[in-house]
């Protein structure tokens, strides 16, 4: 049983035992090991699995696995581990693909899967192919084998080159009872950090805040417990641990475009005119202060299937979204890794000798919005963007110019607006910036008229 509403823009994910079964989980295991042989030719395919910490993610996995075992595949089962360490298996094993069983950061019920065919995200169009296999029965038999396999090691002293051992930097991080409970410890222990850890232990109920680091108010005991403990940073990360939040020593929510300048200043101070990826969600300030710094901005979709792909197509050495997606490819691998992207920002403190507001210095202050996520239905989303691009598209003005690359990005002298729905909710995402507060009013009005029209 599934609604195909689950085949989404760059992962499957909906609400378990409602909108998928484990009935389901077992033909995609199957039909995920038809669709390797598709484009890989391998019959004898080798595959990872992982699963963050919901109550269904066990069940689940088991049933994935069965399904690639069935079809002939050596199944390498990571256990608990973040979507980072899954795509982490993926280079370090040289696997054929893999599957990480995880609801990233919605709520307890949900429950997905992200794929990869080799050390690819897939998204798009080979989203919808594996809907097809599945539709069609068109599977594949064999005898494969399924072993438990401990991806923790190898992880661990990859990093441990890569950083050596850090000058100490007082950190708190948040865990949110996510998947990265299972490594944040161990893996800023063996670069030196010792940071003071919250809601450490993974648990799917998620009892002490959402697991999404973006939104404030799951930030609350994080920036509480930085100015208790006079830290330089603290840093959350959400449930499986691929996107990052961060605040500053004051406890102020730091965006993700904020976060995303700190980074691209950093690189370019060794990479003159390096490309720099973004979304749409990102500030018009970012993508200015990147050129400034010699960099080459390129404005692109959101999803984190597709930065990491136009980062690894630009060839550029760093990419990230508002959501906290951040993709390092200059010395990691172009994948979303949360606890990586929080030893960098750790690195950046220690060598600098900043904190995050000097790290900031000459970024315009602006008047604006964080991602607002307005709840309506998968028709409804469709429908007000569409509205929204109606209206900027027949206003005819050569002050106010308009991007439809993803949703509507509406350019106004004096600001931003965005309108998008998004790629994995019945969400309505908006968000708006103004070098004036009047502005900011203004703009944010001139689109909302229109959404909450039709909600």
């Amino acid at each position: 049983m599934f609604e195909p509403v689950i085949f989404r823009e760059y992962d499957i994910r909906g609400v378990y035992n409602q909108q998928f079964d484990l009935d389901f989980a077992y033909q995609l295991g199957k039909t995920f090991a038809s669709y390797v042989l598709k484009k890989s030719g391998k019959k004898n395919m080798r595959l990872s699995v992982g699963y963050d910490a919901r109550v269904s993610s066990v069940p689940i996995m088991n049933k994935v696995t069965q399904g690639m075992k069935e079809s002939g595949a050596e199944v390498y089962v990571l256990g608990l581990v973040t979507s980072p360490m899954c795509y982490f298996s993926t280079f370090q094993l040289d696997l054929d693909g893999a599957i990480m069983v995880t609801g990233s950061h919605n709520p307890p019920d949900f429950n997905g899967f992200k794929v990869s065919l080799g050390k690819t995200t897939i998204h798009g169009e080979e989203i919808q192919s594996l809907k097809k296999i599945m539709e069609a029965g068109d599977f594949i038999s064999g005898e494969g084998s399924i072993k438990d396999y401990d991806i923790f090691p190898e992880y661990l002293e990859r990093y441990k080159k890569e950083f050596g051992t850090m000058a100490p930097v007082k950190v708190v991080l948040d865990c949110g009872n996510g998947a990265g409970g299972v490594i944040a410890r161990k893996l800023f222990n063996v670069v030196g950090l010792q940071p003071e850890i919250l809601f450490e232990q993974p648990d799917g109920a998620f009892p002490n805040h959402h697991p999404d680091p973006t939104v404030e108010k799951n930030l609350v005991a994080l920036a509480a417990k930085v100015r208790e403990t006079g830290a330089v940073a603290g840093i959350g990360f959400d449930g499986d641990a691929d996107r990052i939040g961060v605040v500053d020593h004051t406890g102020r929510m730091i965006y993700g475009d904020e976060l995303m300048t700190i980074y691209a200043r950093a690189i370019l101070e060794n990479s003159k005119g390096a490309k720099i990826v973004g979304d749409v969600k990102c500030s018009d300030f970012m993508y200015t202060d990147i050129a400034k710094h010699g960099g080459e901005p390129i404005l692109w979709k959101t999803g984190h299937s597709l930065i990491k792909e136009k980062v690894k197509s630009e060839k550029a050495p760093f990419g990230g979204e508002m959501s906290g997606h951040i993709f390092f490819a200059d010395r990691n691998y172009g994948y979303d890794d949360a606890p990586y992207a929080g030893l960098r920002l750790c690195e950046i403190l220690a060598k600098s000798g900043k904190n995050i507001a000097q790290l900031l210095e000459g970024f315009p202050k602006a008047f604006n919005t964080p991602e607002i996520r307005i709840d309506t239905t998968e028709e409804k989303k469709v429908l007000i963007v569409e509205k929204v691009k109606e209206k900027f598209l027949n206003l005819k003005d050569p002050n106010i110019k308009v991007n439809l690359i993803d949703g509507i990005r509406i350019s106004f002298p004096d600001g931003w607006a965005l309108a998008r729905s998004s790629n994995t909710q019945p969400v309505i995402v908006v968000r708006f910036e103004s070098t004036s507060a009047d502005g900011l009013a203004r703009i944010q009005d001139s689109v909302m008229s229109v959404v909450n029209q039709y909600l």
